[in-house]
């Protein structure tokens, strides 16, 4: 294709805290990193196409107005399901022929499926002279992520990749949708170390966790687990007779969303953040997520110890779990060297292929 092909770039996202929170209406802060999934495409009169460029024989071909062949398989099933759901929304039927590329790893944590469908519904719209108000179309993504591959996702991932500013992590109330900018110091580096361990979400158990939480859910009585404290929801549950697991997983969110707030209230200290109340909330956020949500991983769990010992400010375990990646927050002039140390201590430890980043915060997708 073309170099003058227009584009579009949707960012990925690292989660800083409020993990498993979304979908239950509660609280998050990801910020979106310089690393994405890119839509090159031109106009074309016949079909809708979209072609890998690491893969140029991986390609999936849909009619003008979505429609699909039966038996698509790979990622082909998400641009299927993003172009359906436009079109159900009264996107015009419009063709074109596009590229995707990515820099982000898959199955890292760090959001890859929904900067592809963002990435591929923006350059649709644009495609079909088509607008849809951005958190309309975060949840055009959401649910395009539940009918391709049967994950109920949250609005989170999608949202941030939509709503993001550089040198911002984005506050996000998932059940009011109200969201506001909180500013990420620029002495202080966002550092991913990726475990090597690849998760898919329809195979492994986020739906399952999804599921025991929502078992503990109408203890609450229509409150949701961001209006209660851990006290409430616990005395709550035991006096329904909600099942130990569940009461776990209900512990884990509400508790989560206090660390969120908390959490931000720490990076907007009038005398500048407040870097050790920043590591205890990552520390006990993982801890919660070890312990009680149990999504961690041996290998998640040793990259927090490592890059704690290697003098990170905070680190914890990012995205749904099961593998992926941490999430570290380190002085921006160490923060190179601090990934690169625990990256070669982890191989040594564990012989995978790990890896050390440091990500820059990203605008929104566009």
């Amino acid at each position: 294709m073309s170099h003058e092909a227009p584009s579009i770039v949707a960012p990925g996202r690292v989660n800083l805290i409020g993990e498993h929170t979304d979908y239950s209406g509660g609280l998050v802060l990801p910020v979106a990193v310089d690393r994405g999934v890119t839509v090159r495409w031109r106009p074309d009169a016949h079909a809708i196409r979209f072609r890998s460029a690491a893969f140029p024989e991986a390609m999936v071909e849909l009619a003008p107005d979505g429609t699909a062949p039966p038996g698509l398989a790979g990622w082909g099933r998400y641009a299927a399901a993003v172009a359906a759901l436009l079109a159900e929304r009264g996107r015009p039927a419009a063709g074109l022929d596009g590229t995707v590329s990515s820099t982000l790893p898959v199955g890292a944590g760090l959001s890859s499926s929904a900067a592809l469908t963002v990435a591929v519904g923006l350059a649709l719209c644009r495609a079909a002279a088509f607008e849809l108000p951005r958190l309309q179309l975060a949840h055009v993504a959401c649910e395009a992520e539940y009918r391709a591959v049967g994950v109920p996702v949250g609005l989170m991932d999608p949202a941030v990749c939509l709503l993001a500013h550089r040198d911002h992590a984005l506050l996000l109330d998932c059940a009011t949708e109200e969201h506001r900018l909180i500013p990420v110091p620029e002495d202080i580096a966002v550092v991913v170390l990726d475990s090597g361990v690849r998760h898919r979400l329809e195979h492994s158990g986020y739906a399952t966790r999804r599921a025991e939480l929502e078992r503990a859910l109408p203890a609450l009585e229509g409150a949701r687990p961001s209006q209660v404290t851990v006290d409430e929801a616990e005395t709550a549950a035991r006096a329904a007779g909600v099942d130990e697991i569940a009461r776990r997983r209900l512990r884990h969110v509400v508790s989560e969303n206090e660390r969120v707030r908390a959490c931000v209230r720490a990076l907007e200290s009038p005398d500048g953040p407040d870097r050790r109340a920043l590591g205890a909330l990552f520390r006990d956020g993982h801890v919660s997520l070890r312990d009680d949500y149990e999504v961690s991983t041996p290998e998640l769990d040793l990259l927090v110890e490592l890059a704690c010992d290697h003098g990170a400010l905070a680190a914890r375990m990012t995205g749904g779990g099961f593998g992926g990646s941490v999430v570290a927050l380190a002085d921006a002039g160490e923060a190179e060297a601090i990934a690169a140390g625990v990256t070669e201590a982890y191989v040594a430890r564990t012989g995978r292929d790990g890896a050390g980043y440091v990500c820059a915060t990203a605008d929104a997708a566009g």
